[in-house]
């Protein structure tokens, strides 16, 4: 009798933990827009059914995927004009950036596209030493290594000579950084905040959502920005025992005008909220006026912190509407769906689409994943191009209109999971600029040769694209 009293009871609570577990889940996709990769929603319901005493501290800890509520109902985008038949691509592109309350579309100057990695570092060196008021830093990882002391060591000496330096680091990118010495800094007077540290808020399901952004702004005059971490292998070669590396492939860029400010503002959110780990209040960004082309450029951020996935509404968009051309570089290609059929689609009607990717990157997961994804693209008639060296750049060219340019991969874990931050870019000549760069680096890449893959090749990518938010 008793053994079957503590059965009921054991039942009893595992229906609890699961009626609990779902309707967790359920309230978290409904009220804050979760979207989720099919295979992962059906996962965490599996889970939550058969072992939520697992499952529920898990999805916790990992499961969140927004941390701000989605905005219904008509007034939710005020501001939004109707776009008539035959308007550019590029103002369609500006349109449907302001239905989705991101920044409106400013002026910017003395744009300087960097070569190469030392160009890059000179600009970094040069914006920490002529600060006048303030320097702030917000990077992924800073490195452990002779770059990485170089910069820490310069924030310091600014911030001695009364500059206000901040120094944001992702809390996991800390420690993949080969955790540098933070005290240091501190005792120097330089501002320091982990973003979302992994030991902080394990438990309000923030563990898994990085700060991925990376940008320099001085004075709120002159901004850095584009895909590099603050380590050596990003910048320059590196001398090892087995040789001398090469440094990554990488895309950057510095400006100064209005488009600053919008940088200043995405960094005071992202510093407020790693101090108190709540959403910051997002001000309300009124629509640019009807001109019948977008000019300038505007911040384009994307993550947890949106109620839109931005960054890859803008890129669906762009392949549905490019009437010429699409031009990507990215270090990892594992695309959702959505995202591949409407590169494919763009290439099947005609679109010139040419995308450029390391031939081995850093991730070996990433490139088991992204063989699918790249037969398919090549089947419907686009060019993949496979540098020898690792390319670490981020960009993607609609056109001659469009130039999307920051941090975000073309991976679902940077679409969907991370923080990140692109500069949309409308000005023909700018345009034209960065597909010059993207073709220097192309011109030593061999083109990819799809391969049929046997069973068990296919197989081993299927399961590791099962994961692939999490690459």
């Amino acid at each position: 009798m008793l053994n079957l009293t503590l059965a009921l009871e054991g039942i009893t609570l595992h229906g609890l933990l699961v009626m609990l577990g779902l309707a967790i889940y359920a309230t978290a996709s409904h009220t804050v827009r979760q979207r989720r990769h099919p295979s992962a929603a059906i996962a965490w319901v599996i889970s939550l059914l058969l072992l939520p005493y697992v499952a529920l501290p898990l999805y916790l800890m990992f499961g969140r995927r927004k941390v701000v509520a989605y905005r219904r109902g008509p007034n939710a985008r005020p501001g939004i004009v109707p776009v008539a038949d035959g308007t550019p691509p590029a103002y369609k592109t500006g349109q449907l950036a302001s239905a989705m309350g991101l920044p409106n579309a400013v002026p910017f100057e003395r744009l300087a596209i960097h070569q190469d990695g030392g160009q890059a570092l000179q600009c970094i060196r040069d914006m920490i030493a002529g600060a006048r008021h303030s320097l702030d830093l917000c990077t992924f990882l800073l490195g452990r290594d002779a770059l990485g002391d170089e910069i820490g060591n310069a924030l310091m000496q600014r911030a001695r000579e009364g500059v206000q330096v901040r120094l944001l680091i992702d809390g996991v990118g800390f420690y993949l950084g080969g955790c540098p010495g933070l005290k240091r800094l501190k005792a120097a007077g330089v501002q320091v905040t982990l973003f979302v540290s992994p030991l902080r808020s394990a438990l309000r399901g923030r563990t898994n959502l990085r700060n991925h952004r990376k940008m320099l702004v001085a004075d709120g005059q002159w901004m850095w920005c584009g895909g590099r971490n603050l380590a050596a292998e990003y910048f320059e070669d590196i001398q090892t025992s087995s040789g001398r590396k090469k440094a990554w492939i990488d895309l950057s860029f510095d400006l100064r005008g209005a488009l600053v400010q919008q940088a200043v503002q995405r960094f005071d959110e992202d510093w407020a909220f790693a101090l108190s780990d709540l959403p910051a209040k997002q001000s309300q960004l009124a629509a640019p006026a009807l001109a019948g082309t977008e000019i300038g450029a505007r911040l384009v951020a994307s993550g947890p912190d949106q109620a839109d996935d931005t960054i890859y509404t803008l890129l669906v968009s762009g392949c549905f509407t490019a009437q010429s051309r699409i031009q990507a570089v990215t270090p990892y290609f594992v695309p959702d769906a959505t995202l591949l059929m409407a590169l494919t689609l763009a290439a099947r009607r005609g679109i010139a689409v040419d995308l450029l990717i390391p031939y081995r990157s850093n991730h070996r997961l990433a490139d088991i994943a992204r063989h699918s994804a790249l037969r398919e693209l090549s089947a419907a008639g686009a060019r993949v191009w496979l540098a020898l060296n690792m390319v670490h750049a981020k960009a993607v060219l609609i056109d001659d209109d469009l130039a999307l340019v920051g941090s975000a991969n073309l991976d679902e874990r940077s679409l969907f999971l991370n923080y990140e931050m692109m500069v949309a870019f409308y000005d023909r000549s700018v345009v034209q600029s960065f597909a010059q760069w993207i073709e220097v680096q192309r011109r030593g890449a061999a083109q990819y040769r799809p391969r049929p893959p046997g069973l068990a090749r296919e197989m081993v990518e299927g399961l590791v694209r099962w994961v692939a938010f999490q690459l």
